[in-house]
């Protein structure tokens, strides 16, 4: 299985140093996979896929489309590749981008009203986060998804058999939107938890632009407040990974996460941005990987 969309952040390349700080027992016991910001939901999907000793996954993202996504594969995949199919058989008669293009933004209009049904949401959702530019998924304070088409010649929206797989491993798996603690209030009682937390990124310098991915935004005060839930989960007993920006690419005297982690492992690891403005800013960084696990 791999991730349905392209999503800024997502975890794909970094699954080998998310994989080696997990504890030990979920290779030999029933566990509790929570993600409280699932996003491209590729460590959800990993999971699923290689650790048959995962019994419970809950997921949630603060995006209601996004998750509407997941909500519609899990219930809804045949209906959803036939509307996505359709998009796909429509785009593909449009033989060059100034064809494209009034197809793109019309389709972009429909998906901001969001007027259509849940299968009609999720098929625009992944028309549009194939053929804007760049992969992104933006939206303004209106939340309003307003990325401009991309210059992709013949995109693939979807992959029919990934689809089905997915749907068939979420079957089992609780899905929510709200806000990051809400997720607290659904843990079972009988299973250790372990929590791969992957917030909105605290922007690495003064100048760059925050890029929402939902109309909440997420600024320092929310920072801390996600330290505290961390806290929590490590006094309830849970094993917790986070990823975050590193403040010290920019200011080698910003401590901002090693005081506000100061009582966890604070590792430091290679990371490859995918998604950027342009090509050209696509580089090598260190970003955090915060947890409290004892090996």
């Amino acid at each position: 299985m791999k991730p349905f969309i392209k999503w800024a952040g997502g975890k794909n390349s970094l699954l080998d140093e998310i994989q080696k700080r997990l504890p030990d027992f979920v290779y030999s016991q029933d566990f509790c996979l929570v993600e409280p910001f699932v996003g491209g939901g590729a460590v959800s999907l990993w999971a699923l896929s290689d650790l048959p000793h995962l019994k419970q996954l809950i997921i949630n993202d603060y995006n209601a489309d996004l998750i509407n996504v997941y909500q519609v594969i899990k219930n809804h995949p045949d209906d959803l590749i036939w509307y996505i199919e359709s998009l796909q058989n429509d785009y593909n008669q449009l033989t060059d981008l100034e064809s494209k293009k009034p197809y793109f933004y019309h389709k972009r209009d429909i998906f901001n009203t969001r007027s259509g049904n849940n299968i009609e949401q999720a098929g625009l959702f992944i028309f549009l986060n194939k053929s804007a530019f760049n992969g992104l998924y933006r939206v303004n304070k209106n939340n309003q998804f307003n990325v401009p088409i991309g210059s992709y010649k013949s995109p693939k929206f979807i992959d029919k058999d990934n689809i089905l797989t997915i749907s068939q491993k979420l079957q089992n798996t609780q899905i929510l939107t709200g806000d990051f603690e809400l997720v607290l209030s659904y843990l079972p009682n009988d299973l250790p938890c372990v929590f791969y937390i992957d917030p909105p990124y605290r922007p690495i310098s003064d100048t760059a632009s925050f890029t929402a991915y939902s109309d909440s935004g997420f600024d320092d005060n929310e920072q801390k407040r996600l330290a505290k839930f961390c806290q929590k989960i490590d006094k309830m007993g849970h094993h917790f990974l986070l990823s975050n920006s590193d403040p010290k690419n920019h200011n080698t005297n910003d401590d901002f996460f090693d005081e506000l982690y100061a009582n966890f492992n604070i590792n430091r690891i290679q990371a490859n941005r995918s998604i950027g403005a342009n090509g050209k800013s696509r580089k090598f960084i260190s970003e955090i990987l915060v947890d409290n696990v004892l090996k």
